[in-house]
């Protein structure tokens, strides 16, 4: 197997799985995003049918971008919602969706500026201390949603019962993890999932009043189905609205990258290049809205995948891309996936989310930080604190329209800021 470093990886981004190996492996991703992909346009009104879509050809076309070289797995994003809700309020869906055409060029944008000068002021800009920080965030700030996942139902009450379906499912993957030989030990995911899900199952056939499966929607969804499109409109709010949310994104799409880039541990910011990867992310944003589905954004929870299972295959990643399309015209097949009970989510989540941040943990030891430099310790601080804290920059920009900059975003670029302005010989 090329470039596989027996302590490093199972798969490099450039391996191809035997097919018994590479089905199971891609299928884990779906299971690791399907939850956050079609709660956005559950959420904005867009359908999940057409999110699901434009996720799955979205990361085909940022693999093409990118040179087959980046593992990363394309979804909906949330940090547009605000803007989706707003526009689509104000104006129309088709506007919002203009919106994020605009949204696609102007990455596009920024990838060219960024392919002219060079990235060499993003290594100045990005010493360890912001890396390993900001990756820490980016774990750290998906923490409340597993556990609330985990422990709370769906009036919002504290739960013994989902805690301990959580429980069970975090179990099973750890012990995977850890203790599981050959394919077993790169399918953690999966086999805590399915174990949680049949333990949830078994506890709700013995106790129907504990019963959290639902198979309803399955009987009521169609076998066959065509996704919903929504063709885009266009009008000057929606373009600015749009385009500053995309510089609080495109924040997010340096600490995503830099993310993944860690945990595979290749540096994408040469290779394919940050221009390029900010360009696959922008012209999957643009096909989305191009057929109304929800901007894209590279996504946390399939980089706790590759961190977790040392599977960095693009071709997983891509055979990811293919189900989703794949349940995009099967509905049945999404509904059943949705009957997944939120505490198994949880449980797999405390695990995938934790191993991001452990990530940011280990470039910082990696890289020798040290913390009795108080330059070091006031930018990690400050970092933390807003990234984690849920820091935000939000202003108004006409009548129920606001610009926001928060959590990830935020922090980014705060310790940017520091690291460019704070003198490096602090006294």
């Amino acid at each position: 197997m090329a470039n596989q470093p027996s302590n490093a990886m199972k798969y490099g981004p450039a391996d191809k799985p035997p097919m018994g190996q590479w089905i199971p492996l891609s299928v884990q991703h779906v299971f690791a995003m399907f939850g956050a992909a079609i709660l956005v346009p559950i959420l904005t009104g867009l359908s999940p049918s057409t999110a699901l879509f434009t996720a799955g050809t979205g990361t085909l076309i940022y693999i093409l971008i990118t040179g087959a070289k980046v593992p990363a797995f394309l979804g909906s994003s949330f940090a547009f919602i605000p803007a989706l809700v707003a526009i689509s309020s104000a104006y129309g869906v088709p506007y919002a969706m203009g919106g994020a055409v605009v949204s696609g060029l102007f990455y596009m944008l920024v990838a060219f500026i960024i392919k002219r000068s060079g990235h060499n002021w993003l290594n100045k800009a990005l010493p360890p201390v912001v890396i390993g920080s900001v990756i820490v965030v980016i774990g750290l700030n998906l923490a409340p949603t597993a556990m609330g996942m985990a422990m709370y139902d769906g009036s919002g009450e504290y739960s013994l019962y989902f805690l301990l379906i959580a429980t069970v499912t975090l179990s099973l993957t750890i012990v995977a993890n850890i203790f599981g030989k050959g394919f077993f030990s790169i399918i953690p995911i999966l086999i805590g999932l399915f174990g949680g899900y049949f333990f949830a199952l078994a506890i709700g056939l013995i106790f129907p009043q504990y019963a959290l499966i639902d198979f309803a929607a399955i009987k009521e969804a169609a076998w066959f189905g065509l996704p919903t499109f929504t063709l885009p409109k266009f009008n000057i709010v929606a373009a600015i609205t749009f385009i500053m949310v995309s510089l609080a994104t495109i924040c997010e799409h340096l600490g995503d990258t830099l993310t993944i880039s860690k945990v595979v541990g290749k540096d994408f910011y040469k290779d394919p290049g940050l221009h390029r990867t900010i360009a696959g992310d922008g012209i999957a944003t643009l096909w989305a809205s191009l057929w109304g589905g929800p901007p894209n954004t590279t996504y946390g929870e399939n980089i706790g995948v590759l961190a977790l299972t040392r599977v960095y295959s693009v071709y997983v990643t891509g055979g990811a891309a293919v189900v989703a399309i794949f349940l995009s015209f099967f509905p049945k097949f999404g509904a059943l996936i949705q009957t997944i009970p939120n505490p198994v989510l949880g449980g797999i989540s405390m695990l995938l989310f934790g191993t991001i941040a452990s990530s940011g943990l280990r470039t910082l030891v990696d890289a020798g930080v040290n913390y009795e430099d108080k330059r070091n310790l006031t930018i990690s601080s400050v970092i933390l604190v807003i990234g984690i804290g849920g820091g935000m920059l939000s202003f108004a920009m006409g009548e129920n329209l606001e610009f926001t900059l928060a959590g990830v975003a935020l922090a980014t670029l705060i310790g940017i800021l520091l690291n460019i302005f704070l003198p490096k010989e602090i006294a």
